[in-house]
């Protein structure tokens, strides 16, 4: 081994804490991005086979009632691939026990075959049996959440009527990988399920004979799906097509693909901050090791060694500190995705999710790592290329403390001789003062941000259910009800107060922008169910114009003035023409407003509901339960209660369980580099701490020197940290955002605090193991250190 190796491995041992303190800055960086790039692959790679194996459909075409000839006729669409027709429905689950109706879908499946599109994956059972109709297969979530298997019967309301169903198997599919209640965006494994059943058992209770409600396509390769949609639709119409989709917009794939472009847009934001903080740390360190290690270096250079074999010594430094770090970061991060994994395996109905590692994510770490590292390093290394021998050799020029003029000696009669020491440090090195407070800032900042993205979320259910949704109650209709269904609810022994709602699903369009949901239609001064503004008052809505949510009026790029063209699916399909009148502030899903009167007089349809949102008294809400269940106009019942725990429980798993891990990561960085700036500190000052203690100076005296800087730097950095990690908080705030909720960037005097406090327990900490090593030193050793 040459001595510049040896004494490269020296140098690792002796600044082994301020090189574990950034390599754990790196690693946590590499981290992120192999654990969610993982992530990304897994999920996408999954869901790609998945879809494949069991042929999910790539076209959706519901329909009123249409002729199964029809099916010929959208088979010889150019482009498809393959059709099936099929009978969907809705039901009520009346489950023992249980005073509140469960909402499922009803799915049917081919005759004496399996499905062409859409097949299904057999988790448990058998399948169907043709010759008996009341035979079904249950959604293995739904069914593991109420303890159903095999061999159970269960009661179901279709079509108003009630039948005894008998489980014969357990199910998974493609399509229903995010369930989720029509009209609900929130998934409730216990809430909603999914039941196939024959096709004839289906067609029988829907009154479907020789007909279907719903086409699928395949497609072949390269076709335009425009085209396509545009046919379906056209063949579709004359039978009350509500307008065909493609698989993007299809609700469970939605959700799916949004969650992966979340932690795709992570991946590559995040790491990147970690990063640069770590290449920050590694120039002050190297730099002021350079400046220690001047005399050593021009001796280097004097026994013959090149410019250029130092600065390679040097620059073996970084490199060793950031591979180091770098592989670290690949190991944790590997292990770090594989328990993601079962996190979003019960968060999607995956068969089965392994998390596969992404090679590319292991070559960018290393490089990226190592690149950024290097670029800090390389900006000191210029100071060893001009360092000559005998200018090298001679110690530098010592700091004049002497001319400190009027600020020196107004404090002086006030300080005592250690206080004055510190203060001269802080005013005469202003320039690795200014460092270290930035290094430390950054950290607090990654610690409010994270503080307030914690915050955010409570935030978030808080203002959704207890200021948005004032109601206790929804309940949903088959169909659009007459207005006096809400006379009969007001009638209910219990109810305290009722509004009514109209859901009119819609394609909205704004130049080339378009989203497919539905307009809600309230009465023009809501109580129970808001659209709210900024302040959270109540927007009033007007005869005229369409209130957008934020996140809506993002994706359309629209804002008030601007006319929307909207789509309606269903009815008479009219194509309107209607202006945006304002912009509301809701945080869950993206809805869209009207007043209910107009909504109505715009589809020609006067007097027309299709929910309803009640406030009860809940010491006669089982009775209440029972009644609606017991009217067959009723689709569905969804408690605030259970879909704020669903939301809840939905955000603690998933991306929602990402900023736990990033708020350890944030905590673990802030630590690393307050650490590093107090050993960085007191490796400079190690020979002049050891000289005060040879004259005189007690452990606590030297040790206030030191550690006076440390607070005094930390003190100053909290200010700088508050004001960063407002900034921040609105782009990690944006990453956690999705088309289900979106997190607003939360700031309070709660998390400015609690991140000041972790900021100042990391230096106290690393007060306490730096002045631990100052009394353990040799000063003999330390003294003799430049000779």
């Amino acid at each position: 081994m040459s001595p510049l190796n040896r004494k490269l491995l020296r140098d690792l041992w002796r600044i082994k804490g301020q090189a574990l303190a950034i390599g754990a800055v790196i690693a946590v960086g590499v981290l992120m991005l192999v654990m969610m790039s993982g992530l990304v692959t897994s999920l996408d790679e999954t869901r790609r086979a998945y879809y494949e194996r069991y042929r999910l459909a790539e076209v959706f075409a519901p329909v009123k009632r249409a002729p199964e000839h029809m099916i010929a006729d959208l088979a010889a669409i150019p482009g498809v691939a393959a059709a099936e027709g099929r009978v969907t429905g809705r039901a009520l689950i009346d489950l023992s026990g249980r005073d509140l109706p469960l909402q499922a879908q009803t799915v049917s499946l081919p005759e004496f075959r399996e499905p062409r599109i859409n097949d299904i994956y057999l988790t448990e059972g058998r399948s169907l049996e043709s010759n008996h109709p009341d035979e079904i297969l249950l959604l293995q979530s739904f069914a593991g959440a109420h303890g159903l298997k095999p061999g159970d019967t269960i009661a179901a309301t279709m079509n108003g009527r009630r039948r005894i169903l008998h489980i014969v198997g357990l199910a998974k599919s493609p399509e229903f990988l995010y369930t989720v209640a029509p009209g609900e965006l929130v998934s409730d494994d216990s809430r909603f399920g999914v039941i196939w059943m024959s096709r004839k058992a289906l067609e029988a209770a829907y009154d479907m004979e020789g007909a279907f409600n719903e086409a699928l396509l395949l497609l072949t390769p390269s076709v335009q799906l425009p085209a396509v949609l545009d046919a379906a639709d056209r063949i579709l119409k004359p039978y009350g097509g509500t307008g065909a989709y493609g698989r993007k917009d299809q609700t469970s794939n939605r959700f799916v693909s949004e969650e992966i472009d979340g932690l795709r847009t992570m991946s590559t934001g995040v790491p990147p901050i970690f990063l640069a903080v770590a290449a920050f740390l590694l120039y002050i360190v190297i730099s002021r090791m350079v400046q220690s290690e001047r005399e050593q270096i021009g001796l280097i250079k004097a026994f013959g060694y090149s410019d250029f074999e130092v600065a390679v010594h040097y620059f073996k430094l970084v490199v060793a500190i950031a591979a180091g770090g770098a592989l670290a970061g690949c190991l944790f991060g590997i292990a770090a995705g594989r328990a993601m994994v079962n996190l979003y395996l019960a968060y999607f109905k995956f068969p089965f999710l392994v998390f596969k590692l992404d090679p590319a994510a292991f070559i960018t770490g290393f490089l990226v790592s190592v690149g950024t590292a290097s670029a800090g390093g390389l900006f000191v290394l210029r100071r060893v290329f001009a360092l000559t021998p005998a200018a090298a050799m001679r110690p530098p020029i010592p700091p004049d403390y002497s001319r400190t003029g009027v600020f020196g000696k107004a404090f002086n009669a006030v300080l005592d001789q250690p206080s004055r020491m510190v203060l001269r440090r802080l005013t005469r090195h202003p320039g690795r003062m200014a460092g270290a407070m930035i290094g430390i800032a950054f950290g607090m900042a990654l610690s409010v941000a994270m503080i307030g993205i914690m915050t955010g979320f409570s935030h978030m259910i808080d203002l959704t259910f207890n200021v948005i949704d004032r109601s206790d109650v929804t309940v949903t209709f088959n169909e659009a009800m007459s207005d006096k269904t809400v006379f009969e609810l007001q009638s209910l022994s219990g109810v305290i107060e009722v509004e009514p709602v109209r859901v009119v699903p819609v394609v909205l369009h704004h130049g080339r922008n378009s989203h497919r949901g539905v307009i809600n239609g309230l009465v023009p001064l809501p109580r129970l169910n808001r659209a709210v503004d900024s302040r959270m008052a109540t927007i009033h809505l007007g005869k005229g114009g369409i209130i957008l949510a934020q996140a809506l009026a993002d994706i359309l790029a629209a804002r008030p003035g601007d006319i929307l063209t909207v789509e309606v699916r269903e009815g008479r399909r009219p194509v309107l023409f209607i202006p945006v009148a304002g912009v509301a502030d809701t945080l869950l899903g993206a809805p869209a407003f009207m007043q209910i009167s107009a909504l109505n007089r715009a589809l020609g349809e006067q007097n027309r509901i299709s929910a309803a949102c009640m406030r009860i008294d809940s010491t006669q809400s089982a009775r209440i339960y029972r009644t609606l269940k017991q009217m067959p106009s009723v689709a569905g019942v969804s408690l605030k209660s259970d879909a704020k725990a669903a939301l809840q429980k939905q955000m603690d798993t998933g991306a929602g369980a990402m900023r736990y891990i990033m708020a350890a990561i944030a905590a673990v960085i802030t630590f690393g580099i307050v650490y590093n700036a107090a050993r960085i500190a007191y490796a400079e000052r190690a020979r002049d701490l050891a000289s005060l203690r040879v004259i005189g100076f007690t452990k606590g005296e030297a040790s206030f020197v030191l550690l006076g800087e440390l607070a005094a730097v930390t003190l100053g950095a909290l200010p700088m940290g508050a004001v960063l990690g407002y900034f921040l908080s609105f782009g990690i705030a944006k990453g956690f955002s999705t088309d289900l909720y979106q997190i607003p960037a939360s700031f309070s005097p709660e998390s400015y605090g609690t991140a000041a406090i972790a900021v100042m327990g990391a230096a106290i900490v690393s007060g306490f193991l730096v002045k631990r090593d100052m009394d353990k030193a040799d000063l003999v050793s330390v003294l003799k250190t430049r000779e």
